[in-house]
């Protein structure tokens, strides 16, 4: 079997190093990948936003199964371009990818369908908007509606900091077309969980929660990142509140987006907050979540292209999903600066007793050495029988991995780690 993974950071890394477990894989490709995962696949220099040329790569290559990973292209229609020549997938089609791609789309979805989210009011101008928040609740969140690299969020604690998120987001185009509509909602409080969800349309099945550290400092300072570090599982996620999750948010969704017709198959990401009014969706994500796969997948136990295959063929009810009765830790070590100005260009060395799971996410390889070539660089997972031991051995492990003006937060876990007191 010749296997192509779309997409090139973390995430794609920790897929990549899953999916080599499978006898059955002969080669994987990554589009484009990068310099950490050419140890794990062949990297093929196509941009993960490069449909044509993507489809062109897997016809001309043999490709018998595509995962795409990253949402822009799932968002583009990169699924339904592939199936159309007759090539297997893992992701959800356009149609259904739109649970992400539109904030929009996914608020009114959840109104209509009675799943539980924050109270919000819909604007497709900044003058509205604007009128709107003179007299809104605060603090109060504002979302740019499209996709925003996991940015598009600004919590507003003053009635200037929504004013002043409004116009950088309607007015000044910080990201782009994507703010061309905002969602301004309720703020709701509670501990945060990550549940990413295997689906084929009809079956679903939650995988380990895990816990997100998004802030880029610690204490949860600084500005929003793509995420700084997860652990796995998450202590807030109890049995009781997983049940109530499936009955009212996870079954609910399934069946929603099958009465729009907009079949959701593959990885169904649920951003959820744990309210004193019980669970409820901050966001979707069309995709595996990125820190969050990375302490996900390695406590997976049953063969993860098994499941892909399932997904597919709408198989899934008859397969058994295991996961490790463990926890695991992901630090992320990012270049100095990130989330705004960073320097890249340094070097990576990893001493030889260094013993975890290395995921890389923004680095190349010139030739001679593996260098940092983006914000977020790496990622240290270490898998251990308590959240306290997968915590410390992660801790170890990264002081094991150099390159200048490297950063990463020295809290990841610790709010789990007191939950679980």
């Amino acid at each position: 079997m010749n296997i192509m993974v779309v997409g090139g950071g973390g995430r794609e890394h920790a897929i990549i190093k899953k999916l080599k477990e499978n006898k059955s894989i002969d080669k994987i490709y990554a589009l484009p990948g990068n310099g950490g995962i050419a140890a794990d696949a062949e990297c093929v220099d196509i941009g993960a936003k490069d449909i044509d040329r993507i489809v062109d790569f897997a016809e001309q290559n043999g490709i018998d199964f595509a995962v795409v990973a990253p949402d822009d292209p799932l968002v583009l229609g990169a699924v339904d371009a592939l199936e159309g020549k007759g090539i297997k997938c893992f992701g959800p089609r356009k149609s259904a990818a739109i649970i992400e791609g539109s904030k929009v789309f996914s608020k009114n979805l959840m109104k209509k369908y009675n799943i539980p989210t924050a109270e919000y009011e819909v604007f497709e101008t900044a003058e509205k908007a604007l009128e709107y928040l003179k007299t809104a609740p605060i603090p109060t969140v504002i979302k740019a509606d499209g996709l925003a690299l996991g940015k598009g969020v600004i919590i507003a604690n003053t009635r200037e900091e929504a004013f002043s998120a409004v116009e950088t987001i309607m007015e000044d185009k910080v990201f782009g077309a994507s703010g061309n509509s905002i969602v301004i909602e309720e703020f709701l409080e509670g501990p945060e969980v990550s549940v990413l969800s295997f689906t084929d349309g009809k079956t679903v099945v939650p995988m380990v929660s895990s816990m997100d550290h998004k802030r880029a400092k610690d204490g949860d300072e600084g500005l929003n990142t793509g995420g700084m570090g997860t652990v796995a599982p998450n202590p807030y996620y109890t049995d009781e509140v997983a049940k109530k999750c499936m009955d009212t948010i996870f079954l609910p969704t399934i069946k929603a987006m099958n009465a729009e017709g907009r079949t959701f198959k593959g990885c169904l990401y649920f951003g959820l907050m744990i309210t004193e009014r019980g669970p409820k969706v901050i966001e979707y994500n069309c995709r595996f979540g990125d820190p969050e796969t990375q302490v996900v997948l390695p406590l997976l136990e049953t063969d993860l292209f098994e499941i892909m295959q399932a997904v597919e063929s709408e198989t899934l009810e008859n397969l058994t999903i295991k996961f490790k009765d463990e926890s695991a830790c992901c630090v992320v070590v990012a270049s100095e600066g990130y989330p705004q100005k960073y320097e890249t260009g340094y070097e990576i060395t990893v001493d030889k007793d260094f013993d975890a799971e290395l995921y890389i996410a923004g680095a190349k390889y010139d030739g001679k050495a593996l260098k940092t070539a983006g914000g977020r660089v790496l990622g240290v997972t270490a898998t251990a029988e308590t959240l306290q031991k997968a915590v410390e051995k992660a801790y170890g492990e990264v002081k094991k991995v150099h390159f200048k003006n490297a950063y990463y937060r020295k809290d990841i876990g610790k709010k789990a780690l007191q939950a679980l007191k």
